[in-house]
């Protein structure tokens, strides 16, 4: 579901590493949004990351 409509940011996927330099799987998941949007002159819903809303690519709708 973290996945923007927008852009496509989606998780992405890495390695934590501790002090001890144990190694173990993580994710990192971009701050997703459930926004009321325009589209093509009608209201929509959709998911929208942060940097999506901050940088005006949608118009919101209200």
């Amino acid at each position: 579901m973290a996945k923007c409509d927008i852009c496509g940011k989606g998780v992405t996927f890495g390695i934590k590493v501790s002090h001890s330099h144990r190694r173990s799987n993580r994710s990192w998941k971009p701050n997703v949004k459930r926004v009321k949007v325009i589209i093509n002159g009608t209201p929509k819903h959709i998911h929208a990351c942060t940097a999506c809303l901050r940088s005006d690519k949608v118009q919101r709708a209200i």
